[in-house]
Parts: C-alpha cells; structure tokens; sequence
C-alpha cells in the first residue's frame, strides 16, 4: 500500500458514496476499519487480512477524510466478524466479487500464455494479477497466486520442450544425450567442445570451424523447430544452454535436457556458418595484404637501392602509375 503523500491522494481519497457508506456505521473504528476495506480493495485488489496493520501515514489519511481519531482502529481489530462483513460489504459497493474457479481458470490461462515467452515470475505475475481485475474478482490468497503462477511455467515449459522435439525418434533422443557424455578421443564432452569456438584466423582453426560444423550437421535438426516455440523462450533458452556446464545439464530431467541441447545444435548450425565465414574473409584479407606488402617491396629494391626500410618505402616511394622514374 502506498504511504507518499502522492500515493495516498491517489489511492485513498473517498468519493461521497464512499464517505456515505462509511458515515452508517455507528462507531468510529467499524467507520475507519470500513474505509480502510474500500482502500485496500480499490488498489490492492484485496482485502484487509487479520492482524495486518495498514501504514500509519495511510490511517492518518484516511481517518481525517472521515473524522475519526486514527487510534480507533487498534480496536477494530478485536472483532474479526466485524472485518469479514465489512470486505463483503465493501466489494458489493465495489462491484467485486471473491474468486471463483471460473475465475482461477482464466487467470491460469492468461498465466500460461505469458509463461510462453518467459520464465521470468514478474510478467507471469502480473498477468496473473490482471486476469483478476478484469473479471472483477478480489485477488485469492498469496499461495493461491503462487501456485498459479507456478503451474503456468511448468506446463509452458513442457509445451516447449514436445514443440522442440517432437518428431525425433527414440535413437535421436539418445544421440542427444550422448553429447553429455565424455569422448575419450577428444578428452571432454562433445557438448562443450562445440560450444569452445578458436577465433585466431588461421588456417587450423578454419578446419577445426568446418569440424564442428560437420558434427552439427549430423544431427539433422531443421532450423524451423525454433518457429514453434516464441521467440522470447527461444532466447532464453539459447542463453540457458550457453552457459549451463554439462556435468549440471547432465542433471535436468530429460526433456529439459534434450530441449537444451537441440537448441545448441540448431543455434550452433548458423553460428558456426557465420564463424566460417568471417575467418575466411580474416584469412583472405591478411594475405592480401601480405601480398600486397611483397609487392611493394620489390618494386622499392628494384628501383631505389636506398629504399630497404619497408616504412620509408611505403612512404617515399610514390610515383604514378607507369613511371619509370627511380624512387626519390
């Protein structure tokens, strides 16, 4: 609940049939426990819950809007009777109902919709919470919307992992697996080799490119699985299987596992393309110059033999093309 001067105009300020309502109540801490009610619900979604005590910059507000002392509410707290009737009375002025099954239903299918996209509890949360309010419910209880939340990321998270590899037959689930496993020729699992590219541009390193991207081919894995799942999740689990060791994914339950690495491997497909490429280009480049650089030089020594600094000749030695004029 907001305690700023700014958030309790916002979300604390009673309109008259509020203040009407409120006015009915013969005492003043069933009047300020009620006012309270209409806050909590209005902005929190729910109701006061028995023993929580509101902040005092909150009851203050609220206490001069209605008249009261603002301790007459540690009495309105003696009777619980008094703060269940009041949340009922309170959401009936509200046009709010409590929360029904129909209403988880369609909290959870909201929930799962955002869980598609993220593993993060905050969006799924808040969607969650949203799903509530726009069917006029009073928020359930904390565990309630725990549990909700809990359930969607589970059940999206498994929808990916069949999307991800469905069609593989049972071998290629087990070729998968395999990839976590310690190849004695290579002294570490095959997984992390694919992911420990060489960068220096040579041409060992080119092949050893060309290796790996060779032994992702294998596989077979079309690149358009990734069109089945959204491509937040698709992200996020190419950055879970980039940083995850093998002997910790070795760990995860099967699906979770597999899903992981099919990933790798298509992401690896387009990677390693792109790596190939670049040192290519890299290679190609150095020996351009290097030719280049030859060149140069012996043209310098042909025609100046004063010219044996390779940085005196790039500079001094500039004629037009043709000329057979000795460097100066």
């Amino acid at each position: 609940m907001a305690a700023d001067e700014e958030g309790l105009i916002q979300h604390c300020s009673l309109d008259r049939s509020e203040l009407d309502l409120i006015q009915a109540k013969r005492t003043a801490h069933n009047r300020l426990g009620l006012a309270i009610q209409l806050c909590f619900l209005r902005h929190l979604g729910r109701t006061l819950l028995p023993g929580e005590v509101p902040p005092a910059s909150m009851v203050v507000f609220v206490a001069q809007q209605i008249g009261v002392n603002p301790g007459a509410l540690a009495t309105y707290g003696r009777r619980d009777t008094n703060r269940r009737e009041h949340a009922v009375e309170a959401q009936r002025h509200l046009g709010l109902h409590s929360p029904a099954r129909e209403d988880r239903r369609a909290a959870l299918a909201v929930a799962l919709a955002a869980a598609s996209a993220t593993d993060n509890g905050m969006p799924i949360a808040e969607a969650t919470v949203a799903a509530f309010r726009e069917r006029r419910s009073v928020l359930p209880a904390t565990d309630t919307l725990d549990r909700i939340g809990r359930a969607a990321r589970v059940v999206a998270r498994r929808r990916m992992e069949a999307a991800l590899l469905g069609g593989l037959t049972p071998e290629g689930l087990a070729t998968l697996d395999g990839l976590l496993t310690v190849d004695p020729a290579i002294r570490q699992t095959r997984f992390a080799w694919l992911r420990a590219l060489p960068e220096a541009p040579s041409e060992k390193n080119l092949l050893a490119l060309r290796e790996r991207l060779n032994f992702v081919r294998t596989f077979d894995l079309d690149p358009q699985r990734r069109a089945r799942i959204h491509p937040d999740r698709w992200a996020q689990l190419v950055r879970e299987g980039a940083v995850t060791p093998s002997w910790l994914a070795d760990d995860f339950n099967s699906a979770r596992r597999r899903a992981m690495v099919a990933a790798q491997l298509i992401e690896l497909s387009s990677k390693l393309t792109d790596a190939m490429l670049t040192m290519f280009c890299r290679l190609i480049a150095r020996l351009s110059r290097s030719w280049i650089g030859s060149l140069h030089l012996q043209r310098c020594s042909k025609n100046s033999p004063h010219c044996r600094k390779p940085i005196r000749c790039r500079v001094h030695c500039v004629k037009p093309a043709g000329s057979s004029a000795p460097c100066s």
